[in-house]
C-alpha cells in the first residue's frame, strides 16, 4: 500500500514544480531579445550593380553573420539605420572551389550569407 501512497504525493509536488517551471520559461522568453548583440549581425553592406539597381526599389543587400536568422536581421536593421523592414530574405552562398583560367589551379572561394531587406515606401538606408 506504500507504493499507492508515494504516487499520490508526486503527482502533487509535480503540479507545483510544473507552476513554477512555467513562470522560469516565460521570463526567460521576454529576455531573449535583448541577449543578442545585434551591431555583430550586419557584418557589411554588399555593393554590387544589381545591389544598387535594387536599391532603388527599397531593397537593400548585406553580407550578415551565418549564424543570423530573419529577425536578427530585422531587429539590427531597426535598431542601426532607424527604418522599418517589411520583409527580409536571406540566401546561403555554399563554399566552392574551382579551377581558375588564368592560373590554371583550384581556387576555393569563401560561403556566405546574404540579407535582402525590403523598406516600407519612403525609406531609405544611406550606404556610403
Amino acid at each position: 500500500m506504500a507504493l499507492f501512497s508515494r504516487n499520490k504525493e508526486t503527482k502533487e509536488t509535480k503540479k507545483d514544480a510544473g507552476s513554477t517551471e512555467a513562470t522560469a520559461k516565460k521570463t526567460a522568453r521576454a529576455s531573449l531579445p535583448t541577449d543578442r548583440d545585434l551591431s555583430a549581425v550586419i557584418v557589411k553592406p554588399h555593393i554590387t550593380e544589381k545591389a544598387v539597381k535594387q536599391g532603388e526599389q527599397n531593397v537593400y543587400t548585406f553580407i550578415v553573420h551565418k549564424d543570423a536568422t530573419k529577425y536578427d536581421v530585422r531587429d539590427a536593421v531597426t535598431e542601426l539605420f532607424k527604418v522599418t523592414p517589411v520583409k527580409v530574405n536571406i540566401v546561403n552562398k555554399a563554399p566552392r572551389t574551382y579551377m581558375s583560367r588564368s592560373r590554371g589551379r583550384r581556387v576555393s572561394q569563401k560561403g556566405q550569407k546574404k540579407a535582402y531587406v525590403y523598406l516600407k515606401q519612403g525609406d531609405s538606408i544611406e550606404l556610403a
